[in-house]
Order: C-alpha cells, then structure tokens, then sequence
C-alpha cells in the first residue's frame, strides 16, 4: 500500500496526478454524497478517511484507540486505486471469514452490474473509475447508519472478548 504524508485531503488530492485526482475525487463525491451526516472526512493510515468523531464514539478504533473509528477509507494505490468499506465487514462471524448480510447483499448486488470485483474482506480495488459501479457504492455506504455500525462493531468486540475468555 502507498501511504500518503498528506495531513488534510486538499493536500493528498493535490499530490496526485491530474488523471488519478479525478479518479479519487469521483469517488469521493459519491461518498460525501451519501454517507452519514454524523460521519466526518479527514486523514487516516494515510487514506481519505471517512470516521466517526470522538463526539460520537469515544473509545475510538479498539486496535489503536489513539484513532477515531473508521467507517470507511479512498486511496490511490502505485497499481489501482483502493475503497475501504469497514461496514461490510463489521459483523462478521468469529472466525473472521463469514460474510455479514451486508458484504453478501452487495457481492449480490454488484454481480448484477456485470463488472469484475476484486474485494477482500471491506476492502475493493480497481484500475479505473469505470470498473466501479458508483450507484452501488453510494447506496453501500448510505446502508449502515452510524448508530447500526456502531451496534454491529461493539457486538464484534464483544463476541471477540467472550472468545478470549473461554
């Protein structure tokens, strides 16, 4: 992964290419679009990063509570560009491989569009904005309310510590 030292998003997108910026900066329109209002941009792991500010969920992002909780991230990688969309991974089972209802939803959905998906667990590659299905991501992103994700995260660190215990 290409990790970017931007601090702000007008900073990373300026340090792209004009080609790769409009590729970033059409994505991102779709998801401002249609993400949750309590939802805020800024930078995160290197990545335009979509979180839940401390305001909302205190306890931050359980692997670095340092970090705010992220719902989900853009990046242009060296080879394709990368759509990190935590919400449809949150949930999923113990063993960290089962679909949630959320990721099988939109694999289904998206096998409808006809284009070819490159996903792993929340995150989805591509090479050029025409392989992404944008009314898809915008209504992914639109599907998980904060409050919802908020739930589903908090019942995986739950499921997780009572794992831990046995």
């Amino acid at each position: 992964m290409v990790s970017s030292k931007a601090t702000t998003v007008k900073e990373y997108l300026a340090g792209l290419p004009p080609d790769r910026r409009a590729v970033v900066q059409g994505v991102r329109e779709v998801i401002l679009k249609n993400k949750d209002k309590d939802l805020e941009e800024g930078m995160g792991y290197g990545m335009i990063w979509y979180y839940l500010p401390r305001s909302i969920y205190p306890a931050g992002y359980h692997v670095d509570p340092k970090m705010p909780l992220g719902f989900a991230a853009l990046a242009a990688q060296k080879n394709y560009y990368s759509i990190y969309m935590m919400a449809l991974y949150c949930g999923c089972g113990l063993d960290m491989k089962s679909p949630t209802p959320d990721s099988s939803w939109f694999r289904k959905e998206w096998e409808k569009t006809g284009k070819k998906l490159d996903m792993g667990k929340s995150c989805i590659r591509f090479k050029k904005l025409d392989d992404l299905p944008l009314d898809l991501i915008g209504k992914a992103i639109a599907r998980v309310p904060v409050k919802t994700y908020i739930r589903e995260y908090e019942k995986v660190l739950q499921a997780v510590a009572a794992r831990k215990k046995k």
